[in-house]
Order: structure tokens, then sequence, then C-alpha cells
């Protein structure tokens, strides 16, 4: 399973956040419920998550 993206986090990603003004990103579940609240942000669960984010 992939990392998430963002600097100095280890934990698994969970999600695929596309971000309009940036390259898509997978992150981990505590990055993705945070950045996702930002307008045009869309938050997508990755097929092997586990239903972690829903």
């Amino acid at each position: 399973m992939a990392r998430c993206a963002e600097e100095r986090c280890s934990r698994a990603a969970a999600v695929r956040l596309h971000v309009p003004w940036a390259t898509d990103r997978d992150v981990c579940v505590a990055h993705a419920r945070v950045q996702a609240q930002q307008d045009g942000v869309v938050a997508e669960p990755l097929p092997d998550s586990d239903g972690e984010w829903e």
C-alpha cells in the first residue's frame, strides 16, 4: 500500500485528493479530512483503503 504524499507522514494513503490548483495526490485519512474542506477539492477513497474514509 502506498504512503501518504504529505511530508513527514508515514501513514498509509487511503484517499486521492483531486486539487484544481495542484496535482492529484494520495494522502492518509487524517490529511484528507483537513484538505478536503477547501473549496474545489474532491476526495475519492482509494479502492484498497478498506473503507477507512467512508
